[in-house]
């Protein structure tokens, strides 16, 4: 008995050739190929259905079909949220782009409208917030040397809670203070570290006996000097429950992740101050608009500022 073998249809074919394409010439993370492949072959599996296979079936007609269908995919809150409405469009945008480059007659992604989103909320700390977290630590441990030396780092650089846990030791320059990484998309940037980080930067690794790569690692349980380095990595939800633990210890209002860090440093600089650009490049934005979101909540700052020196120079 003969085992009949699915046949790949050409919209698939191309669909992993741009994938691979993210993978190997974009230098794209795991998470980004993992949403990629989601999102364009629930496009596949769509288009497939209606019993099309080629590029050439990519017609206006049938990404509003598609942009309908996905619009009503049920989901934990009852349907899809616009913005991950938003991320199939922009996918599939990336992916009509990628053909036209190689030469293909396909609908130009212009064509492609993002659905309308209202403006995201950013959730951030004061500046009396952030002194509470990252003086929670215990510093008469080596876990909470580790833990302070991390808040610092984090509050200090803005760095993605990613790019935090793949510091290795010899990347960080105490004298210069400074240190380069590589965020999303292989975009490559220097950071800076304050004093402070780097004071509790050198408490931590004076206290750790071990010559394990990774700047932080685990401390709970015996550890055997044998275990490979990257075992010995914490992982960024290692990273997520300890901010959690130090948000709950010092009760603040505000339900702070890593990323709540992130705005908090990015905030703080407008505040003072910075411009824009000069904080897209310390937070590792390729485009400015990415980082325009921070400035709808410097408008309070603003606010007060106007209501404190408007009128006071009058006659």
């Amino acid at each position: 008995m003969s085992v009949q073998t699915r046949q790949t249809s050409e919209l698939e074919k191309k669909i992993n050739d741009f994938l691979e394409y993210l993978e190997v010439e974009k230098g794209a993370s795991p998470l980004t190929l993992r949403n990629y492949k989601h999102y364009l072959f629930r496009f596949l599996n769509f288009v497939e259905k209606k019993g099309f296979a080629d590029l050439k079936s990519i017609t206006p007609q049938l990404v509003h079909d598609f942009r309908t269908y996905i619009s009503r995919l049920p989901s934990l809150d009852g349907t899809l949220s616009r913005k991950t409405q938003g991320y199939h469009i922009i996918s599939l945008r990336s992916f009509l782009r990628y053909l036209i480059k190689n030469d293909y007659k396909v609908l130009s992604p212009d064509k492609l409208e993002l659905p309308k989103i209202s403006d995201r909320t950013i959730k951030f700390l004061s500046g009396e917030q952030v002194d509470k977290l990252l003086n929670a630590p215990t510093l008469s441990t080596r876990q909470g040397l580790r833990d302070k030396a991390i808040l610092e780092v984090f509050f200090s650089t803005g760095l993605r809670v990613s790019e935090l846990v793949n510091l290795n030791r010899d990347q960080i320059n105490l004298n210069s203070r400074e240190f380069g990484v590589v965020g999303k998309g292989g975009k490559a940037r220097v950071v800076f570290l304050s004093q402070r980080a780097c004071e509790y930067i050198k408490k931590y690794l004076d206290f750790r006996e071990d010559k394990f790569k990774p700047l932080f690692i685990r401390h709970k349980g015996k550890v055997d000097p044998s275990v490979g380095d990257e075992r010995m990595r914490l992982t960024p939800r290692s990273v997520q429950r300890l901010i959690k633990k130090y948000v709950k210890k010092v009760k603040l209002p505000v339900d702070a992740t890593p990323h709540t860090i992130r705005h908090s440093f990015a905030t703080d600089l407008l505040m003072a101050g910075a411009d824009l650009r000069s904080v897209q490049e310390m937070l590792g934005h390729k485009n400015v608009q990415t980082t325009q979101v921070y400035t709808h909540v410097t408008h309070r700052h603003l606010k007060d500022i106007h209501r404190s020196f408007h009128g006071k120079g009058g006659k």
